[in-house]
């Protein structure tokens, strides 16, 4: 499998990846174990929430977007980590058996001025519903190994 370098990565749309299917069981393990709030736990509590019923945790979410990333081409990338995320904004609930899609765009990839050896690449991902609901969106940069020799 060819690794990708900073060289791969372009302005513009890069791919979409999914599906993935969400349950009411994951949901609920998700929350129990690290964010245990009313509405992420219990049914009746949920439907009297703004939310108006069972949704997964935000934080749910983005492990499964990170999960989505590093299965869809993160893990097949000369990634050296991340600086950290520059945004991240949960627009609408995540529900038990969502199917879930992923789009990630790279907003930006400059050669770091410290570390010529190395990209900064800034990735906006966008995850939607099967009705096309836009759920969450993270912008994130990662550090990125440049091709042998594309330094010098």
């Amino acid at each position: 499998m060819t690794t990708l370098t900073f060289e791969d990565f372009k302005t513009g749309r890069f791919g979409t990846f999914g599906p993935r299917h969400v349950t009411r069981e994951e949901i609920l393990a998700f929350a129990a174990e690290y964010d245990p709030q009313p509405m992420h736990l219990d049914e009746e509590a949920a439907q009297k929430s703004m939310l108006k019923g069972l949704s997964g945790s935000g934080w749910h979410l983005g492990s499964i977007m990170m999960r989505m990333l590093v299965d869809g081409f993160i893990g097949r990338t000369a990634s050296l980590g991340s600086p950290g995320v520059n945004e991240m904004r949960w627009l609408a609930p995540l529900r038990p058996g969502d199917d879930l899609m992923l789009d990630v765009d790279v907003a930006e990839a400059r050669i770091s001025r410290s570390r010529p050896e190395t990209g900064i690449v800034t990735f906006k991902g966008t995850i939607r519903n099967a009705a096309g609901v836009v759920l969450c969106e993270m912008e994130s940069p990662i550090i990125v190994s440049r091709r042998t020799g594309a330094a010098e």
